[in-house]
């Protein structure tokens, strides 16, 4: 029920937060260990098999149009193939050790049990109660899958949901504003928020030629200047599309009520900043260059 109107970027600045913890287990040791075990070692089949397992067994196509930003050629490389390795269940419980073993490294035991983590989980499954499904694949998907008993692993489940949730609704507003996947991330990597072009092109199978080929298209669009950065009209494009993917995704947030997506924000930053502080990101994750 809601209590009082939200901020105009409240909803995200709480999204953010609990995406940043939820991110932390693409990088964790611990993921790769898991589905080590289970017999994928290739760190991009890792990737694609933990987000992609909630879809079921499905094949690069699938993976490519839900992920957006991927090359298709990467992804054909390890999908469906993965799935003759482990199944998309196996998958699934792999990677709740993982987060399992994840948080309570980088959080330590006493938030993982604490009354804090209990109320971030019953928050945050409070806002998914308003989520919808419709066009929302990833969400959908993941929306289908039991909520954890273990609070930090409800919580984190929660922190999927509402990731996927707002990222589906981000992929379509970048459709309807012509953006393909890697032009995309050009942008999202020109504002100093988003990764590294080596970064992009590692995990994402671009190559530079690919990287210089969409800025040499943004530059015909009058959204990047010759120095990589974003023109006034690119500015003007990146906040537009943060601002519907907010219009797309403020359901789970109103439904919370300013109030409590305050101190959901509140407890998911704290939970943030000790990952941080514990070494969950690589430093040269972010930037321009």
């Amino acid at each position: 029920m809601t209590t009082s109107a939200l901020e105009p970027r409240a909803a995200r600045r709480c999204h953010n937060m609990l995406n940043s913890l939820h991110s932390t287990s693409y990088f964790a040791p611990e993921t790769g260990k898991e589905l080590g075990d289970l017999g994928i070692t290739h760190p991009r089949a890792v990737n694609f098999a933990v987000r992609a397992a909630a879809l079921g067994p499905v094949g690069a196509g699938a993976v490519t149009a839900t992920f957006y930003n991927y090359k298709y050629d990467l992804v054909a490389r390890h999908v469906p193939a993965v799935w003759a390795i482990a199944s998309p269940q196996d998958v699934l419980a792999a990677r709740a050790r993982a987060v399992d073993a994840a948080l309570r490294r980088l959080l330590g035991e006493e938030a993982v049990t604490s009354p804090e983590m209990a109320e971030a989980a019953h928050l945050a499954l409070q806002a998914t109660e308003a989520c919808s499904r419709s066009a929302r694949p990833l969400y959908s998907a993941h929306a289908d899958l039991p909520v954890p008993e273990e609070t930090h692993l409800a919580y984190f489940h929660a922190t999927t949901l509402l990731r996927e949730h707002r990222g589906d609704g981000h992929l379509a507003v970048l459709m309807s504003e012509g953006l393909d996947g890697l032009e995309a991330v050009v942008t999202h990597t020109a504002t100093g928020k988003g990764m590294t072009p080596k970064w992009v092109c590692s995990t994402r199978g671009w190559t530079r030629e690919d990287w210089d080929a969409a800025s040499d298209r943004l530059r015909e669009r009058g959204l990047l200047d010759d120095t990589g950065d974003l023109t006034p009209a690119g500015v003007a494009l990146r906040e537009r599309i943060e601002s519907e993917t907010d219009r797309l995704d403020r359901a789970p947030y109103e439904h919370l009520g300013a109030e409590r997506v305050a101190r959901l924000t509140e407890l998911a930053t704290g939970f943030t900043r000790a990952a941080v502080a514990a070494g969950a990101f690589p430093q040269d994750l972010l930037g321009k260059s």
